[in-house]
């Protein structure tokens, strides 16, 4: 009441008494100015474009009783209404207080939120990884503990000495070859290895061997399908591969 100028003389000297004591009642104050303030900037409404004309009209009218004495009525404010401004200045502030706290409130929550999907879709992802690592885990002990699984070992070149690699050949039934190039050495970049079933005395390709990044262990990789071979081998070829050998031969194993 007193930031709105609605104290009497009594009630006015008793707050000014109390701030001069008490310094905090200043910024109480002072924060109840501005809140007053800013609410009535923002309800503010913009003057009438006819209104400075009527002030005019209405100052050379008085400027011309000069001699007559002019009464003023006082009007005083019933103290409800008093009480009834406060508190609506009170609910205002209180209401902005809330909205403020609730906000916030609800930002928390909404962001706490999606961070938890953001999460569970990591957790998709990985146990989609997993699962799809364990079906080709799964196929690769199939392949290898097959009893109709022939398995051709591929031993180093003078390229590559120390080099192996290891083929499973389901020769009497579906023809299907399986590729272990984990102890290949890691290829350059460019460069790709590439697996040839030797056919007749004639090299035939038997597709493209997936390069690997370094950490990163090499799995079981099913190639092309051969009814007949008589050797297998491994050549270190450009990124693509070719249709006839050209690069060094790393490894070989014969049937």
């Amino acid at each position: 009441m007193y930031a709105l100028g609605l104290t009497s003389v009594d009630e006015t000297k008793e707050v000014e008494g109390l701030i001069s004591m008490h310094p905090e009642l200043t910024s109480e104050l002072n924060s109840i100015e501005k809140a007053m303030e800013s609410y009535a900037m923002a309800h503010a409404v913009e003057p009438g474009k006819d209104l400075k004309q009527k002030i005019q009209i209405n100052l050379d009218t008085n400027s011309n009783i000069n001699n007559y004495e002019t009464t003023t009525k006082v009007y005083s404010i019933s103290p409800f209404w008093k009480w009834a401004a406060a508190a609506s200045i009170i609910l205002l502030i209180g209401s902005s207080i809330l909205n403020v706290v609730y906000y916030t409130k609800y930002d928390k929550v909404n962001t706490a939120l999606l961070e938890s999907k953001q999460e569970l879709i990591a957790q998709n992802d990985k146990l989609t990884k997993m699962d799809r690592e364990l079906n080709v885990l799964n196929r690769d002990m199939t392949v290898v503990q097959s009893k109709y699984s022939e398995p051709v070992s591929l031993h180093g070149l003078p390229a590559a000495p120390d080099a192996a690699a290891k083929v499973f050949w389901m020769k009497n039934t579906t023809g299907e070859v399986y590729l272990d190039p984990s102890n290949l050495p890691e290829a350059p970049t460019g460069m790709q290895y590439q697996l040839w079933a030797i056919v007749d005395g004639k090299p035939v390709d038997g597709g493209l061997i997936v390069n690997t990044k370094k950490g990163n262990k090499y799995q079981i990789q099913k190639m092309k399908t051969f009814g007949k071979a008589e050797a297998f081998a491994v050549t270190l070829e450009t990124t693509g591969g070719n249709p006839t050998p050209k690069g060094e031969m790393y490894v070989m194993g014969k049937m």
